[in-house]
């Protein structure tokens, strides 16, 4: 059965090549690669082309830069793998991640993806003793607690590429793409196998990233993303009584203010809503209700901007 691992890159070409040794370096066959050049400038793409050139089982999509949820659903178009490995082109698998995790598949027929524990390597080369994220917990679902926040990394989990086929296509984001695609895997009921190894590494490094920019663009994907897990979600029949639906109506109200203080206004009014919406009764509570007078008379930009101000300086507060 054929796994394919989907690599978008942009402006990464070292650490490209890293990322495709540690998938060429898997005990298990057969294996295709599909690296995704993301509009590089730099030497990325040739470097690309290179290992296409070097390595039978690797092939090339050049495309302007569109992020990486474009890039992403560009290797899922031409992917032909019973199974889905997604991998960004700074992190690394290790070498027994596919022949462990299929065989967990294999055994248990009813799970439609298996994951591993992670680790995060720091910029000096150590290696943090604690797994990354929750990944060392054993969930046998990834919904309510994929609503509570993404608890395993992009190179955590494998997939059969049936829910991805079912899920449908990425959305274009550059932000938060992958915890939206994620929540849409999860309304499918999708149940899990944990292998209680580690089988791959997240890494710190210098290189550009998105990750922890915050500006109008970047805020508005994130709003499309939340919004669209939220819908997930409740097509996953998670309740307002949930803890981890009260804690996303708060995440959702927190959105709604950066957004208005970014100069989102219709952003910030379609979280607030559909955060009233989560909190359920504690929709209406005196904080909702508060705000959202405020929002009407001063409008959801000024809204925000009193918001976020008030949050800094309760921050500030000793």
């Amino acid at each position: 059965m054929l796994v394919t691992t989907i690599i978008p890159a942009w402006n990464r070409a070292l650490m490209l090549r890293e990322a495709v040794a540690s998938v060429l370096a898997q005990t298990y066959r057969p294996i295709e690669i599909v690296i995704v050049d993301d509009g590089s400038t730099d030497d990325t793409s040739d470097t690309a082309d290179e290992l296409a050139r070097e390595h039978p089982e690797v092939r090339v999509i050049h495309q302007e830069n569109g992020g990486p949820g474009a890039a992403r659903e560009a290797g899922r178009q031409i992917a032909r793998g019973e199974f889905i490995q997604h991998l960004d082109s700074d992190d690394l698998l290790l070498p027994r991640k596919f022949e462990l995790q299929i065989a967990a598949l294999r055994k248990h027929p009813e799970c439609g993806a298996a994951y591993c524990i992670t680790r995060w390597r720091h910029r000096d080369g150590s290696i943090d003793p604690r797994p990354w994220r929750r990944t060392a917990e054993c969930f046998e679902a990834m919904f309510p607690a994929m609503l509570e926040s993404r608890f395993w990394a992009t190179t955590s989990p494998l997939y059969r590429s049936a829910l991805l086929h079912a899920a449908g296509p990425w959305l274009p984001l550059r932000m938060e793409e992958d915890w939206e695609y994620d929540a849409r895997i999860a309304a499918q009921g999708v149940r899990l196998c944990h292998v209680d190894e580690v089988l791959s590494e997240q890494r710190s490094h210098s290189e550009p990233s998105l990750s922890g920019v915050q500006n109008a663009a970047t805020l508005r994907d994130r709003a499309a993303a939340h919004e669209s897990i939220y819908r997930s979600a409740r097509r996953a029949g998670i309740g307002d009584d949930a803890p981890e639906m009260q804690h996303f109506a708060r995440e959702l109200f927190l959105l709604a203010r950066q957004c208005g203080a970014a100069g989102l206004p219709g952003e910030s009014a379609r979280l607030f809503a559909l955060a009233r919406e989560a909190a359920g009764p504690r929709g209406r509570g005196l904080q909702f209700r508060v705000y959202g007078t405020l929002a009407r008379v001063a409008g959801w930009s000024t809204a925000g901007k009193l918001a976020t101000m008030s949050d800094r300086w309760r921050k500030s507060r000793p």
